[in-house]
């Protein structure tokens, strides 16, 4: 059988990202504007510092829907669709359909917002926008789709995406992999490198391995009390809509999401407030075409005996009940339980749970249950973020080559690609020394210290 699986490898350096484009949304005397042209000269850095943040957006003042992404439910035959205005109405839909002239169907929204950090007086230093939930049905399976939101007394352009193809379809899957993202200077550089690509061709979906917004870093930097600065979360929806537009824009949660420890103590809250994803959103499944995605959280259990462990092992036991219609499985997460950059290490679930510091108990079955899952499962490739560089290796179990997979034989293991350079600080130095264990572990391949995606 001939297996024509699509990950694009879109390893970008910062001199390459030209993007020509400006984005403005706003009404009457409040306009907010990203423009995508900026280069490494307009954020004052030098390599490897990822820059100063880009100006925050004021979603309050904002009528129009901003911030619109879409997202797979695990059925080709639907789209989630969240977008966020100011205020509501009485019409909240979208209005979509294969034909950009006639958006013949019409699906209604349900809206909720949120405070955060109460103050001694009642009031909340961060109230968000309306954030609203779609979901678009009866879609074409791999076909394009045109659709248009109506919210809040306006509008949005008329945006397209491509649907799933069917389950078992042999058409090419094209996806963008990053991790560790965030609103900085370089955060933006690689997101314009993204839109120019997506100009090219049609992308099914983007999965996003973690530390998505760095809503709670810099906290002393942004001049408010030490809690997550929930603007950031606007402003990094606001920045990637031009691809969670027009993509489904797939995400599972990294420490910055759901350390309980952090000083924002977001523990995963607002990352359930702004993504729709299947299953609980943490860690779940969907199909595309040939390749069957499988989310997992790094930051909590896996053992046999945990709620996740148990759920990954059946998920893979499901799956390969039927590897004719899902000859790939590819599973996606934020901490990779293979690398060579020192400041991390490979992850067992213990990096920050055994310092006085913490108080969050010991995260066990991570990686040996976990990779026991993984091969025997015939996973072929494990996505990561975390680690700010670029790495793969070949395929490994317990840190020993296993050979090459053929014909999906259980005779080999899966490969791991850490991608976690998507904006944020590159890893270079430790120390003093080279953050890169030197020589490479043989079950390495190719390593890259460049922004970029895969």
């Amino acid at each position: 059988m001939m297996l024509s699986l699509l990950l694009l490898l879109l390893v970008s350096s910062l001199a390459l990202v030209h993007s020509q484009n400006k984005y403005t949304v706003g009404d009457g005397d409040y306009s907010y504007v990203i423009d995508y042209d900026k280069t490494e000269d307009d954020f004052e850095f030098s390599s490897p510092s990822c820059g100063k943040e880009i100006d925050q957006m004021d979603v309050q003042m904002i009528s129009k829907p901003n911030q619109i992404r879409i997202s797979f439910t695990g059925d080709p035959t639907e789209m989630s669709l969240t977008w966020t205005t100011n205020d509501v109405s009485h019409i909240e839909e979208v209005r979509y359909g294969v034909l950009e002239g006639d958006l013949n169907n019409t699906a209604t929204s349900i809206s909720h917002q949120y405070n955060w950090n109460e103050q001694e007086d009642g009031s909340y230093v961060y109230t968000s926008g309306f954030i609203h939930e779609a979901l678009m049905v009866n879609l074409v399976p791999g076909a394009i789709h045109f659709y248009q939101i109506f919210s809040n007394g306006q509008q949005s352009d008329v945006l397209r995406f491509l649907a799933a193809p069917e389950a078992g379809s042999d058409a090419p899957v094209s996806f963008f992999h990053i991790g560790d993202h965030g609103t900085f200077g370089t955060s933006l550089m690689v997101t314009a490198d993204m839109m120019k690509r997506a100009k090219d061709q049609d992308f099914h979906g983007l999965i996003h391995c973690g530390d998505i917004s760095y809503a709670n870093k810099f906290n002393g930097s942004r001049g408010e009390p030490p809690m997550a600065s929930q603007q950031v979360w606007d402003t990094w929806g606001q920045m990637v809509e031009p691809l969670g537009s027009k993509m489904a824009y797939m995400v599972t949660p990294g420490n910055h999401e759901l350390d309980s420890y952090d000083s924002t103590n977001e523990n995963a809250t607002i990352y359930r407030k702004r993504f729709i994803m299947p299953g609980n959103e943490r860690y779940y499944s969907f199909g595309v075409g040939m390749v069957h995605f499988i989310a997992v959280s790094t930051d909590e259990s896996i053992d046999s005996e945990s709620t996740q462990g148990v759920w990954f092992e059946q998920t893979l036991k499901e799956i390969n009940e039927d590897r004719e219609t899902w000859p790939w499985v590819v599973v996606f997460q934020h901490r990779p339980i293979y690398n060579s950059n020192k400041i991390h290490g490979n992850w067992d679930g213990r990096e920050f749970n055994t310092s006085s510091r913490y108080v969050n108990p010991e995260i066990i079955g991570w990686p040996d249950n976990y990779e026991r899952l993984l091969v025997e499962g015939k996973v072929d490739i494990v996505l990561n973020g975390h680690v700010h560089h670029y790495e793969v290796t070949y395929p490994v179990l317990n840190s020993t080559v296993i050979g090459k997979r053929s014909n999906n034989s259980v005779s080999g293991g899966p490969v791991h690609i850490t991608c976690g350079q998507a904006g944020k600080s590159l890893y270079r130095i430790k120390h003093g020394e080279n953050s890169y264990s030197e020589p490479p572990p043989p079950e390495h391949g190719p390593r890259q210290r460049a922004l970029g995606t895969l």
